[in-house]
């Protein structure tokens, strides 16, 4: 039997994964329409939306007949009628097989609507994923991660809730309004034009609210971004705080923002509860005069005594769906404010165009900057303005000069970071601008000057994007990083877990782990980001010891700080105002006694 369910469940979640283009087509086409992109989301999984609803309505009868049954037991006790215990068993029965059909039928409607939603949360998530993998580096310097990470987490979450409320608390109170005002009308129209007399009131309360929801809503979520945003920026800092005795003084920020949430949250809720007394006590004094109307009706014999509770109880059920509806408006109010949120990362056009340009077959390492300028968005002037530079398969070029001169900006053109306002970046002969940088990035390995590492095995960390390599070329690599001692000494050696930003190692030691996994990546293009700055002698002497053999063979790019660690660079281009003020060897440049000179006279 459990086999056979096994197989059931398997061709119920056949096929169920969500297609990201759905996704994205939704936002797209309803960019000013929420709802319309919050429905959108389900394209593709509406057979199982309808199951679920008609599941819903079979495991929600005895709600709807319930009030019938009772008034039909009340009326045949009281009328002595001669059929009246008949009457009383069989509606007894027909509710206890309505109310165990209940268990099974919630268990598969629960099913298939949680598949539903759980799958578009996270087909959402992924999507927002690979979107900000394709985001180009320029949108995320200016976007804090803060907020990134709220918009996957949080508000996805608040898509996920309004969905659910959508398919349980929306979904029961259109039926229970359906059912009752049908059982209404079919007995009494009086009695279901006072009924209807409630709609109204709902319809301008829900208007007289709505702007003023709707704008506590915005307010408090840009709250909760910003507070995200801080919340990072202080565990960044604590180190920092903690060792300049700051603790204070963070405290004291935080504390600042989380007022600020507070405040918002509190306005939010003021507006809600608000909006929320001020409808159901609209509705209970419609409950009492519903009662005073039907007894009335009762005592001149227009309808049976049990009637009244039969009328009663569906009037209750339609002022608790009403007040239901108002209750879940703050709920549709986040939600749909989370759908916009989501929307500002997928619907984003600043990507970087790679799949649509032609792939680059082969990479030699011939590198050249013909005329090449840039300026950032908010700067004055350009940072690089007309620079040509030939670099041949296999030199050694150290780029030089002060801070700000634009060599880290050079190095970012190079890797495709960044794009020339004008001018060529040429990679073997090849525009930049007109290949797919996924294509040439394989060839590639960039050793920054901040070592990233992550979560998990020293193995993991080496071997990042490389993993099938066999265990004797791994052992090679880890020898050309001056590495091995670290492994002998690590309680499991290549399988010992790193932790959060590789805290439980050495300054050195992170940096010959990123040359390890550049030594790993056999590039053909090297960059090296001022990869020995914020080192002690010591392991700069073991870093050097590395570049030194990971360099041999390939076209390096290196970012110098201390110019004593590129005597061995085949060129070295001094940078600044915007061009290459000087280019040569170290004795070259150091027998000119020009601006190379200078700068290694002020390091001696």
């Amino acid at each position: 039997m459990a086999k056979k369910k096994n197989i059931f469940e398997e061709k119920l979640t056949k096929g169920e994964d969500i297609d990201e283009d759905i996704l994205l087509e939704s936002f797209r086409r309803n960019e000013n329409n929420k709802l319309k992109i919050l429905l959108g989301l389900y394209k593709g999984q509406y057979m199982r939306l309808v199951l679920a609803v008609a599941l819903f309505a079979i495991k929600h009868t005895p709600v709807w007949v319930l009030p019938i049954a009772t008034a039909n037991i009340i009326n045949a006790a009281t009328g002595h009628e001669k059929n009246a215990v008949r009457t009383i068993v069989i509606n007894t029965i027909v509710m206890a097989v309505l109310i165990l059909q209940n268990v099974f039928t919630n268990y598969w409607h629960t099913y298939f609507y949680a598949k539903v939603i759980r799958n578009v949360e996270c087909g959402l998530r992924s999507s927002m994923v690979r979107k900000l993998q394709q985001l180009s580096i320029t949108y995320h310097n200016e976007m804090q991660s803060g907020r990134l990470q709220s918009k996957i987490m949080r508000d996805v979450e608040q898509i996920e809730n309004l969905s659910a409320q959508i398919f349980i608390s929306v979904l029961s109170i259109i039926m229970n309004m359906i059912v009752a005002f049908t059982v209404v009308l079919s007995s009494s129209m009086t009695v279901f034009l006072f009924f209807l007399a409630t709609i109204p009131v709902a319809v301008l309360i829900r208007i007289s609210f709505r702007n003023k929801i709707n704008k506590r809503n915005r307010s408090f979520r840009k709250e909760m971004e910003e507070t995200s945003v801080k919340v990072m920026e202080m565990v960044e800092l604590i180190p920092v705080t903690r060792a300049h005795a700051l603790e204070e003084n963070e405290t004291n920020k935080m504390d600042s923002q989380l007022r600020n949430v507070a405040e918002e949250g509190f306005k939010l809720d003021v507006i809600q509860s608000l909006f929320g007394s001020v409808s159901w006590a609209s509705f209970q004094l419609f409950q009492v005069l519903c009662l005073t109307f039907t007894g009335y009706l009762a005592y001149k014999g227009t309808i049976k005594p049990g009637d009244v509770v039969l009328y009663q109880t569906y009037f209750s059920t339609i002022v608790n769906q009403v007040s239901g509806i108002i209750t879940l408006i703050p709920i549709i109010s986040k939600g749909l404010e989370s759908v916009e949120s989501i929307g500002d990362i997928l619907l984003c056009g600043d990507i970087e165009q790679t799949g649509t340009r032609r792939s680059l077959d082969s990479f030699e390492g011939n590198i050249s900057f013909d005329k090449v300028s840039f300026k950032f968005r908010d700067a004055d002037k350009p940072v690089i303005n007309s620079l040509s530079l030939d670099i041949k398969k296999g030199e050694t070029v150290a780029f030089v000069g002060a801070s700000g001169a634009g060599k880290s900006t050079l190095i970012n053109l190079v890797i495709g970071f960044l794009s020339p306002d004008s001018g060529k970046v040429l990679v073997d002969g090849n525009d930049l601008n007109e290949i797919d940088l996924k294509s040439f990035r394989k060839n590639i390995a960039v050793v920054p000057q901040t070592p990233i590492l992550f979560t998990g095995t020293l193995r993991e960390n080496i071997t990042y994007g490389s993993e099938d390599i066999d265990e004797e070329f791994l052992n090679k690599v880890i020898a050309a990083s001056n590495l091995e001692e670290l492994v002998a000494s690590l309680p499991d050696g290549l399988d010992t877990k790193i932790t959060e930003h590789g805290a439980n190692l050495s300054g050195g030691q992170r940096q010959r782990v990123s040359i390890a996994r550049a030594f790993v990546r056999e590039p053909k293009l090297l960059i090296l980001d001022e990869a020995t700055s914020a080192l002690d002698t010591i392991s700069e002497r073991k870093i050097q010891e590395s570049v030194d053999r990971l360099v041999k063979d390939r076209t390096t790019l290196i970012v110098a700080h201390r110019l004593s660690t590129i005597r061995n660079a085949d060129k070295i281009a001094v940078i600044g105002e915007g061009d290459v003020l000087e280019y040569g060897t170290y004795d070259e440049l150091m027998e000119r006694r020009g601006e190379f000179y200078k700068l290694r006279s002020l390091q001696a």
